[in-house]
């Protein structure tokens, strides 16, 4: 392995870095692959002002194009995206590294932080979007990126006319950035690792002002993306309002190591923004670039429930894409999936073979589904408010009216739990009921924002609620007459800077009494405790449901919109309909 592959042991970073002397603080000087060499291709920087963004309208921002001279058009150029425009005199370093094969025909792309100017610029300020888009978390700059600059980019030529042409693929993309920059840098390979797989970050501000703060825990919580990432930074980096840098960048990369991530780093003793980034920036880029066009790969995580439940080289697979909307997913004793496209008010099996099957052909816009103890499928719509059983051959049975049902569970003895949102438009508080196997019903709770998601623990003695406008997953003590009691805000749930709550829906328990439920940030997944441990994203960033299905019960299947995945884990699901089983103790 490459002795660079891994965090920066002291050692490893002097043998690298050991033309760049200790020297006062922040005096570091850059070195003769930053400086214009003889006999070396120049290449040609193009410059063009982008003012066309709906992502941030109004705003106009500067740009600069970097094409070196061995582009050719006919093979797509790697690329390079610096944020707050040209830094570390890239341009040079290209034109020097490309010449020695240090790194690929690279294509730059420099672009400033948006402005919104001013109507009256003689009497106001200009709008400064340059936090706005860097620091925050989220997609938006993110899109920024790949749905309007890039395009706007590659409809530019060079002087000679040749036109700009950009690989699509992720192994072949970097970005970078410094302070505000640097987390940008990173934000964008992280929400897009499909798109960018190399970062290198200078001082990057990984504090609270916008929530950059929670980097390192979600670094560790996260499956692992293949992202490579350098950073840089010193021991007088900035300690203000938002936080320590030093302390900050360090901590990422203690995480990024955890999470088992191709990273390395340089520390200095510079300031903010300091010196040593444009000192060591060949070598950085030297070391994003190293094997290319190997990809970028990852090492095993050291979360502990994450190398439990991952099986190496079992990833997610599409079961379908041919939905509209797929929710509701349910497994009957065989293992078989059944699950609704909502909007189609259709019902589908998925066999044990993988063969998907229409099983009702109206289902009447159905959300959540639940098989019982008598081998029935249980069904619940907030459109038709009822619950409806069905038999083998999609005979329905109203078992009860007037319940405008988001999901539902039955347990092993018959009782029937259904979670009821506020009708739209409504601040009327939701409902949780209770359905005896008799028909008879009772609302058991009410006052949560927006009750959905609904599972029973493995033993069944706790009924488990997710609330979709916040960050808690309730639990209550189920008692012998199926009523509640004990009501707690128990389960924890992180949320994205996109939305001020986690979007908590559709929940199913394993035998080890973990908690999955499905969230805007991928499936979270919580010990008996309460905590999240691990986060699973889904391979198109949407998920609303899932449930345990195959043979073992041991493929989780989720529902992501218009399409459906499943994925192997090492992990069995629990069914309501089997008899309770008790999970070991969590360790607290």
């Amino acid at each position: 392995m490459n002795p660079l592959s891994r965090s920066g042991a002291l050692i490893a970073t002097i043998f690298l870095f050991q033309a760049i002397p200790l020297l006062a603080i922040d005096d570091y000087q850059p070195g003769p692959d930053s400086i214009v060499q003889t006999n070396v291709p120049q290449g040609e920087v193009l410059e063009f002002n982008f003012a066309s963004s709906k992502i941030f309208p109004g705003t106009t921002r500067a740009v600069k194009v970097y094409v070196p001279k061995q582009y050719d058009p006919a093979k797509p150029a790697c690329l390079f995206v610096n944020q707050d425009g040209v830094r570390w005199n890239a341009p040079v370093v290209f034109d020097n590294l490309i010449a020695k094969g240090e790194m690929p025909v690279t294509i730059g792309v420099f672009v400033a932080p948006g402005r919104l100017p001013s109507a009256d610029s003689a009497n106001a300020l200009d709008r400064f979007n340059r936090s706005y888009e860097y620091d925050g978390l989220g997609d938006n700059y993110t899109r920024f990126l790949l749905d309007e600059l890039l395009p706007a980019v590659e409809e530019k030529t060079a002087s000679d006319g040749r036109p700009i042409k950009l690989s699509e693929s992720a192994n072949d993309r970097a970005v970078a950035g410094e302070s505000s920059g640097g987390i940008a840098a990173f934000t964008v390979a992280w929400e897009r690792p499909d798109s960018f797989s190399r970062v290198f970050t200078t001082v990057g501000t990984y504090v609270g002002l916008r929530g950059g703060e929670r980097y390192p825990s979600l670094l560790r919580k996260f499956e692992p993306k293949p992202i490579r990432v350098f950073l840089q930074d010193g021991s007088n980096d900035l300690n203000i309002y938002g936080g320590d840098w030093w302390m900050a960048n360090q901590t990422m990369e203690r995480a990024l190591v955890f999470a088992g991530y191709e990273v390395n780093h340089v520390w200095g003793d510079g300031g903010h923004p300091g010196k040593q980034g444009a000192a060591i920036f060949p070598d950085a880029m030297r070391w994003l670039w190293h094997d290319w066009p190997q990809p970028v790969t990852n090492s095993v995580t050291k979360n502990a429930t994450l190398a439990v439940l991952l099986i190496p080289g079992e990833g997610w697979q599409l079961v379908t894409q041919s939905c509209v909307s797929a929710d509701g997913p349910a497994a009957n004793a065989k293992g078989e999936v059944f699950f609704n496209d909502t909007p189609a008010s259709k019902t589908y099996e998925v066999g044990l073979d993988g063969e998907v099957n229409e099983f009702l052909s109206d289902s009447r816009k159905g959300n959540g589904q639940a098989f019982a103890p008598d081998g029935r499928l249980y069904a619940v719509g907030t459109a038709y408010e009822k619950v409806i059983t069905y038999d083998a051959a999609g005979e329905a049975t109203i078992i009860a009216t007037g319940v405008r049902g988001a999901d539902i569970v039955v347990t092993h003895r018959g009782d029937i739990y259904v979670t009821e949102p506020p009708a739209d438009n409504s601040d009327a508080a939701s409902n949780i009921w209770l359905i005896k196997p008799s028909g008879e019903k009772q609302v058991v709770d009410t006052g949560l924002r927006y009750a959905k998601g609904i599972a029973l623990s493995p033993d069944q003695t706790l009924l488990y609620v997710s609330d979709y406008q916040s960050h808690w997953v309730y639990s209550y003590q189920i008692r012998k007459d199926g009523l509640l009691d004990y009501k707690q805000r128990f389960y924890w749930l992180h949320e994205p800077d996109s939305a001020d709550d986690s979007g908590a829906a559709g929940m199913r328990v394993d035998r080890e009494g973990r908690l999955y439920v499905a969230t805007r940030m991928g499936i979270q997944i919580c010990d008996q405790a309460g905590r999240v441990q691990c986060i699973i994203p889904t391979p198109n960033g949407r998920v609303t449901n899932l449930c345990f299905g195959g043979e073992g019960f041991d493929i989780l299947f989720a529902t992501c919109g218009d399409k459906v995945y499943k994925r192997k884990l090492n992990a069995h699901g629990v069914q309501a309909w089997d008899v309770p089983v008790k999970p070991p103790a969590p360790r607290l």
